[in-house]
Formats: structure tokens, sequence, C-alpha cells
């Protein structure tokens, strides 16, 4: 997996290319924990992530509880198969998906 980020004063977008499961997660939480302190507005963008397990939605669901404290969440450009993993999960309740 490939995560790019792009810091535009408060406003973070981190783009994931790739897979998130239990192999990547652990990158993906060591960068959001260095990366969103002072952040208001975090963007996820899907558009290159072709998969996510369990360990990916429980990285996504402690981001969403700091963001919850700090400002705001939202993840774009998902595809059919994250779609269906969050619409089985229940997450799509939980998370801003646009």
């Amino acid at each position: 997996m490939t995560i790019d980020k792009n810091l535009s004063g408060s406003a973070l977008t981190i783009s994931l290319t790739g897979r998130l499961d239990t192999a990547t997660a652990p990158q993906l939480e060591s960068e959001l924990k260095r990366s969103v302190a002072g952040v208001t507005e975090l963007c996820f963008d899907f558009a290159g992530l072709e998969y996510i397990s369990s360990a990916g939605l429980r990285v996504l669901l402690s981001a969403q509880k700091v963001m919850n404290r700090q400002g705001s969440m939202v993840i774009r450009n998902v595809n059919d198969v994250v779609s269906e993993v969050f619409e089985v999960t229940g997450f799509a309740d939980i998370l801003t998906i646009e």
C-alpha cells in the first residue's frame, strides 16, 4: 500500500493505493498518529484503494473517533468492493462517505 499525504492549512488529505489489510494497517495507523495533530478536516481519498479488511476498518474507526473530537472526517472515491464492505459491516452508517 502507498500512502500520499497533502496538508493544506488544517486540512489533511490522505490518498491510499493498494490494499488496506492486516499487513498494511499498522503503516496507516502510524502515519495517522504522526499527522493528525492540529488537523480539523481529514479526507481519505480511496480512488486507488482496491481492498479493505477488518484491520483497515479498525484504523478508520480509530481515526473517526479522533476527528470527532477535533474536526471532521470524510472518505471519497470509494470503489464498489470497498463500498460493499462498508455496507455489510455497518460502517456506511458510522463514516461520512462521499
